[in-house]
């Protein structure tokens, strides 16, 4: 992970991701997140002792015999173990193992914020209205989904001129928030390109109290599954795919997001400084293809992050 090893000790890193960890998944009663890690090894391969009890202790990571020459009980046993975890958001993480795979390792996140609210007067907003989303405009395509609106609020906002885009964040009961991007037309390409942390942390420095005169929002749902072989070795983690002792190893990841009047819920799986309120009316439609940020409030980590193009699929 690019960590500096003359700097940092390696035994401060992993203590650093055990701390990260348990604050984390430390119990609230209006948030539900829990995250962890689980290990599907071949019956045959011996782990050591050190590192399944250091797995467990820094990282919360179990390890379970598996029985990869049977790819159906196999894969049955790793999709179970994260419906599980995920409360059922992620149904089926793989659709298939070879039979030359000898670990599995699987990552799960799952999170269930409360109710929206708008920073004045805890306002709840609410998704039931009828309304159009223009999925392309090259197509200038239409279509009802089910969504919502809100009058005279004030929340955070922020208009970025520079990228062409308008960022409103909203906070759940937990004061944890979700950060709405909505890219001008034709922009969303060339924002994905520049959507770096950087940009992020500049994001959130940005954002101000605004009075937002009209908000509407849709009602959405987001799953998807991706293959990461590739995508890793693009970032430089190469050797584990191609040392032909680990050649059985295989990454997918899942993720699934809802937005609906009773907040948020999501689950995925990988195998500001206050000026003076500006009163000027403004009006805000998520009606064309934008993306979301969940973060938290404690750590300020990103825990989804994904881009609606089309609700009425929810």
């Amino acid at each position: 992970l690019k960590f500096n090893l003359t700097e940092i000790q390696e035994t401060q890193i992993h203590q650093g991701f055990q701390h990260l960890l348990q604050a984390l998944n430390r119990p609230s009663n209006q948030l539900q997140l829990s995250m962890g890690n689980a290990m599907f090894v071949q019956e045959e391969l011996k782990l050591l002792d050190k590192f399944i009890e250091d797995a467990r202790v820094l990282y919360s990571s179990e390890a379970f015999p598996t029985n990869f020459r049977d790819p159906e009980a196999a894969k049955s046993l790793i999709n179970d173990y994260v419906k599980n975890k995920t409360q059922g958001k992620i149904e089926e993480l793989f659709k298939g193992l070879s039979l030359r795979t000898v670990l599995v390792l699987v990552n799960y996140v799952y999170f269930k914020g409360g109710c929206l609210f708008v920073s004045e007067g805890n306002t709840r907003l609410v998704l039931c209205l009828q309304s159009y989303f223009y999925f392309s405009s090259a197509s200038s395509v239409a279509g009802q989904y089910r969504g919502g609106c809100h009058l005279d609020l004030e929340t955070p906002y922020f208009r970025d001129e520079e990228l062409g885009c308008t960022l409103v964040e909203l906070t759940y009961t937990s004061n944890d928030s979700a950060l709405f991007i909505l890219p001008d037309e034709g922009k969303m390409r060339d924002l994905e390109a520049k959507l770096t942390p950087e940009t992020l942390t500049r994001w959130r420095k940005s954002l101000q109290p605004r009075r937002i005169h009209e908000l509407y929002l849709p009602k959405f749902s987001i799953k998807s599954n991706y293959e990461l072989n590739d995508t890793l070795s693009q970032m430089g983690i190469k050797k584990i795919f191609t040392d032909a002792d680990l050649s059985g190893i295989t990454v997918v990841h899942g993720a699934a997001l809802d937005v609906d009047e009773e907040g948020t819920e999501g689950a995925a799986a990988t195998g500001i400084g206050i000026e003076k309120l500006s009163f000027q009316k403004t009006t805000v439609r998520f009606d064309r293809p934008f993306l979301i940020a969940i973060a938290l409030k404690d750590t300020q980590s990103i825990i989804f992050l994904g881009k609606v193009t089309n609700p009425s699929q929810a």
